[in-house]
């Protein structure tokens, strides 16, 4: 049996899922969480349901594969490394170098590394993982899918900086977006649950999580995107600020006296939900917290993310569907009811018992003109096709 691995990474851990091609059965999957920190662990949950956890040092991307291929052999997921036949990694930048998914060699996985001011928490950890996996599994094809790609079919006037356009053409400055693969797995499972052809769709899809982003899609392709030259750009985040005036940056470095890389790690890591509400960046820890500012946090959050779907639909001049999916957009009921309220005006008819509960379904009245749909993302299956497709694995 055939078997594609697809890697999700962050910068101090990476998810897995390993699939049975050609029919996509996950045959297990998991995380090694912390790698480089204290405390690090290494899980590997099967296709029956077992899960099996360990403490353990992880010091390195190298480590953490080295305990996932032998997990696999252990519990019997492989029985020789051999079947492993395609890995795929999601990156998140890509510039404009990166227009679709590629089989990486040394020079693609420089130009990786190359990026990573455009993704600096992530472009370097994606890049050793696969440095990890070239290592390991030398006559394996490494495959890169980029969040940034699905967004090259922008419009240069929703993709270009109001600033000097020679910066654009001198350092490649503009818009690039993120969570692209996430998006293109959400359209066309919508396409789907609306039975229509996603040509023929108006959508807008909401990918809340920790990193955030609003999405509009016409025809089946990114119109237009919340996330800028970086991921910090846009709707407000678990730590990070989104959209800000650039005059606040030097009002703060100067009477605090930062430099521009300490301002830049405070909109990054040190803003958002965490930054408004002193409590925590994880909306779940928010909801029922009785605190003020935990209410204020959330009350921006939705603010932010209605300004966005509202202009969309304005862009889009019309929209057949508005999509919840991430963590936050699955699982909070709250924030999905609060969004949804404010577009009833427009036709959107919230059926506010099915969205009570969590799951892929809709959430609207079956004869609402604007549909809202709850769809789970799968960016680990949309890794593995990219994978077949293009390693030739049919």
């Amino acid at each position: 049996m055939k078997k594609v691995l697809a890697i999700n990474s962050g910068s101090s851990s990476f998810k897995y899922k390993l699939f049975a091609i050609p029919e996509e059965k996950v045959l297990a999957e998991g995380i090694a969480d912390r790698v480089g920190i204290d405390g690090s662990s290494f899980e590997i949950k099967l296709a029956n349901g077992e899960k099996h956890t360990q403490e353990i040092a992880i010091p390195d991307q190298e480590t953490a594969v080295n305990l996932l291929l032998k997990a696999l052999k252990d519990y019997h997921v492989v029985d020789d490394l051999s079947e492993i036949v395609g890995v795929g990694h999601r990156i998140v930048a890509g510039g404009e170098d990166f227009t679709d998914s590629a089989i990486i060699d040394q020079a693609k996985l420089q130009k990786i590394y190359d990026l990573k001011e455009y993704a600096p928490l992530h472009n370097p950890a994606e890049g050793k993982g696969i440095e990890a996996f070239m290592k390991l599994l030398p006559d394996v094809p490494e495959v890169g899918v980029f969040d940034t790609s699905f967004h090259q079919t922008l419009d240069p006037e929703h993709y270009i900086y109001s600033i000097p356009y020679e910066y654009y053409e001198k350092y490649g400055i503009r818009k690039y977006g993120a969570h692209g693969t996430s998006v293109r797995y959400i359209v066309g499972r919508a396409g789907q649950m609306l039975k229509k052809d996603v040509e023929d769709l108006k959508l807008i899809v909401c990918h809340l999580g920790s990193g955030a982003s609003v999405t509009a899609v016409k025809n089946g392709k990114s119109y237009d995107t919340s996330m800028g030259f970086t991921p910090l750009a846009g709707i407000t985040m678990g730590t990070r600020s989104g959209d800000v005036d650039p005059s606040v940056l030097q009002y703060i470095m100067n009477k605090d006296h930062l430099d521009i890389n300490e301002m830049i790690d405070i909109l990054n890591d040190k803003s958002g939900l965490l930054g408004i509400s002193g409590i925590s960046s994880d909306m779940r820890d928010l909801e029922n917290n009785s605190a003020q500012r935990a209410a204020l946090a959330r009350k921006i959050f939705v603010n932010r993310v209605r300004q966005y779907v509202g202009s969309y639909i304005v862009e889009l001049k019309g929209v057949d569907a508005i999509i919840f999916t991430a963590g936050v957009g699955e699982h909070d009921a709250g924030i999905r009811e609060e969004v949804m309220k404010s577009f009833e005006f427009m036709g959107l008819e919230p059926d506010y018992e099915a969205n009570k509960s969590n799951g892929e379904k809709f959430i609207s009245k079956p004869d609402s003109k604007i549909k809202a749909l709850v769809i789970p993302t799968d960016e680990e299956l949309m890794i593995e096709r990219d994978v077949v497709r293009l390693a030739h694995l049919n």
